[in-house]
């Protein structure tokens, strides 16, 4: 298998679980622990693989937590662009991600809060008076069905009544 290949193999399985060792990843990719080691440290050398994250369920976690998508709308600054606001708003511990979209709005934020009052608190008092921010509008997740391939409600059964007519 080329290096290329490998890399790629490598960085498929992680996505899919982190949590392979290189044992498991040699096995799967008929290759040696060592080759495998190689072509991790390379990956995370060259900014390929930046870090290793388990997908949690918050609702499980904390039953009054939320996660809110914010779109941002924004006045791009001069030589700079949307660089230097994204990394400012980057730096608050709420703020989970944040993307420079094409569309309607400027900058997607996923934000957690461990209720809906922070949330709006963050919105509205650090968020709405950043320099350049020229609109929010928030959106609450309500229930989480799939995220990065992992199915959250699978085969729950169904506790609504039915209805006939």
């Amino acid at each position: 298998m080329k290096g290329n290949d490998i890399m790629k193999k490598i960085v498929d399985l992680l996505r899919e679980n982190a949590r392979l060792t290189n044992e498991q990843l040699a096995v799967i990719l008929e290759t040696t622990e060592e080759e495998v080691a190689k072509e991790i440290k390379q990956l995370e050398e060259n900014g390929t693989i930046i870090g290793y994250s388990a997908i949690i369920n918050e609702e499980q976690l904390d039953k009054n937590a939320v996660t809110a998508f914010i779109e941002v709308k924004v006045s791009p600054q001069v030589e700079c662009g949307y660089d230097d606001i994204a990394k400012a708003i980057a730096q608050y511990d709420e703020v989970d991600t944040v993307q420079l979209m094409s569309g309607s709005f400027d900058l997607s934020v996923t934000l957690r809060g461990n209720n809906l009052r922070e949330v709006a608190l963050f919105v509205n008092e650090r968020l709405a008076t950043l320099d350049g921010v020229l609109s929010t509008t928030t959106h609450f997740i309500l229930q989480r069905y799939k995220e990065k391939g992992v199915n959250f409600a699978a085969d729950e059964a169904d506790e609504r009544s039915l209805v006939s007519p």
